[in-house]
């Protein structure tokens, strides 16, 4: 007797590989709902943060005043939040939204991965690829 048939029949119904399409999907579906309720959480309290701080200052619209140059890179903003200002925590909780869906192809990457399906990882990681150069790379042409 073949051992499917055997552990049929002691009671054990064919357990299913962990790593079907289904479960990703679910995976998959939660880890995108996290990203926007955390980076949603983050900009709530670095807009706390901000109003508590600055809400009786007046406000000038003559005049566009655009972000802080250390609020326009990675690494400043995660500088910047050390010194707990409202505005690097909202300039955080875009970057993890932005994150989201990058953290969404990584983990399909892994999925394929495992599943062993070369064709889907491949073209997964040209979508990776594509993502991380328009974010990253498109400033450095100057």
């Amino acid at each position: 007797m073949p051992a499917a048939e055997a552990s049929a029949s002691k009671g054990h119904p064919f357990q299913p590989q962990p790593w079907r399409d289904r479960r990703i999907e679910l995976i998959l579906g939660n880890l995108l709902r996290t990203g926007v309720l955390l980076s949603a959480a983050v900009v709530l309290s670095g807009a706390g943060i901000y109003l508590a701080r600055h809400a009786h200052e007046p406000a000038s619209y003559r005049i566009f005043r655009g972000e802080p140059s250390d609020l326009r890179t990675i690494s400043g903003v995660l500088h910047s939040i050390t010194h707990e200002r409202g505005r690097s925590l909202i300039q955080l909780g875009l970057l993890l939204l932005i994150a989201t869906p990058i953290a969404r192809v990584v983990f399909s990457i892994v999925g394929f991965a495992i599943e062993r399906d070369r064709m889907y990882v491949a073209f997964t990681l040209i979508v990776l690829a594509v993502l991380l150069y328009s974010l990253l790379g498109s400033g450095a042409g100057g």
